[in-house]
């Protein structure tokens, strides 16, 4: 006997860092309307972007992140989870800062942690979740 369920179709892009093939995981993942981005830092091709500027570092995050999306079919205001990892905690606002022109609009949850991150020259390391399809209906909680 067999299910008429359908099969989720499994789909995952790399950006090409070293660690997503040393530690087997990929930038982003999409299973269905959901996309999951891995932990991202400011690597690029040359290595560091942004050395000692969050707001830098940020900024080339976010547009990672937003390439990986683009990737998968979806877009930053598909994203509704955002998790900030910053190495040292005044860091904090310049970093919201840039979170804050990229995500005002769309204005996913998130969350904003002190962390280690992999290594001392890297300030902020950001990850997200996206549902693709949906439309935005803001409701704001009194």
């Amino acid at each position: 006997m067999s299910t008429s369920e359908p099969k989720r179709i499994r789909q995952q892009v790399s950006s090409g860092t070293v660690w997503e093939e040393l530690a087997g995981y990929s930038r982003a993942v999409r299973v269905g309307e959901h996309i999951y981005v891995s932990g991202t830092t400011a690597t690029g091709p040359d290595g560091l972007v942004g050395v000692g500027d969050p707001a830098a570092q940020m900024a080339f995050i976010i547009a990672k992140i937003e390439a990986a999306l683009k990737s998968l079919g979806a877009s930053l205001e598909d994203v509704v989870r955002t998790r900030v990892f910053v190495s040292d905690i005044s860091h904090w606002e310049p970093v919201a800062r840039v979170h804050g022109e990229r995500f005002g609009a769309i204005r996913p949850a998130n969350t904003l942690v002190e962390a280690r991150l992999v290594g001392p020259e890297y300030l902020v390391e950001m990850e997200v979740d996206a549902i693709v399809g949906g439309e935005i209906i803001s409701h704001d909680a009194q």
